[in-house]
């Protein structure tokens, strides 16, 4: 059995001590996400209607649209990290790998920023 491992790590089959970041992190942001989505909830709840004048006028304050932010962004990253290991998990091809993973993170990256931008744009004032 020793010789197995042996082999394993000059073939370079041991760990990569890199999961345990990646799990902490899903971890830490499916908490974060489980905080802000009950708080996005309960507060259109307590809102009076859901009209746009009623989200704008909710939004244009900051302890709206800031947990609003953090949650969009939260979300987002929760989404790369998850997506993520499907990728390597059931993507076999090196190259097919490579690619579907850059692909998410532009994906990511320009959908998260889009909702920020459209959140902030509101909080400010711009519509």
């Amino acid at each position: 059995m020793g010789t197995g491992t042996q082999l394993g790590r000059v073939r370079g089959l041991g760990t990569a001590k890199s999961g345990t970041d990646h799990w902490w992190k899903q971890r830490i942001t499916a908490i974060s996400n489980l905080g802000l989505v009950l708080w996005f909830v309960i507060s259109l709840v307590r809102l009076p209607d859901l009209t746009y004048a009623t989200i704008v006028a909710w939004l244009q304050q900051p302890i709206a649209a800031v947990p609003l932010v953090l949650m969009i962004v939260s979300v987002f990253y929760h989404f790369r990290l998850g997506s993520q290991v499907l990728i390597e998990d059931y993507v076999h091809h090196e190259g097919n790998k490579v690619l579907a993973v850059l692909l998410l993170n532009f994906f990511a990256l320009a959908l998260g920023f889009t909702a920020v931008f459209s959140v902030l744009k509101i909080a400010f004032g711009a519509v």
